[in-house]
């Protein structure tokens, strides 16, 4: 039952965002937040304000092995992996049920990565107990014709005006790195 809510959870994230990204077309530079990293709170609000609260990160590829990489890099970079979805075969079970409705968007794959590391969460929990919502993060990535989007939601646009907002966007730099770094493999 739990996987289930989580699958559930995880779906309508990913919903919510590419309908988010598709309105607003978000697609942004893979390394726009991390030119120039801010030092005071103020630089933080004025360096999440203009970004998208999505990451969003096209490749050519594989899906799965572009997915393994990401995966070993998380976790060389103290990351665990907490559960990895397959959303794609789960919305596969409903493809007669939807019919016309079902993967308008024709995606081929859709998996999803659940992590945390704990360092961080611990100082979250110090800091600003509410965004132990973001705990634990989590990736999305899609394919489609050879092409895999990768979508992590920025914890700096959650965290704006709070505690940890600067954390927030320490935690989200760090990501970004290990998703750029497993990229470049």
């Amino acid at each position: 039952m739990r996987r289930i809510q989580l699958l559930m959870l995880l779906m309508c994230s990913l919903l919510i965002h590419s309908i988010y990204a598709e309105e607003v077309g978000a697609v942004i530079a893979p390394n726009a937040a991390l030119s120039n990293p801010p030092t005071s709170t103020a630089e933080v609000k004025t360096a999440t304000q203009a970004v998208s609260p999505i990451y969003i990160r096209t490749v050519k590829g594989d899906l799965n092995k572009i997915y393994q990489q990401v995966f070993t890099s998380l976790e060389n970079n103290s990351y665990f992996i907490v559960f990895e979805p397959n959303i794609g075969k789960q919305l596969e079970r409903f493809k007669q049920r939807w019919g016309d409705n079902y993967n308008k968007n024709q995606l081929e794959s859709i998996r999803s990565m659940v992590f945390c590391n704990t360092w961080y969460a611990n100082e979250v929990s110090n800091q600003d107990p509410t965004l132990l919502a973001l705990c634990p993060m989590h990736i999305t990535f899609t394919e489609k014709q050879g092409i895999v989007t990768i979508l992590y939601i920025r914890p700096s646009q959650v965290a704006r005006g709070s505690k940890a907002e600067k954390l927030a966007l320490e935690i989200e730099q760090d990501v970004v790195r290990a998703i750029e770094a497993g990229l470049n493999q």
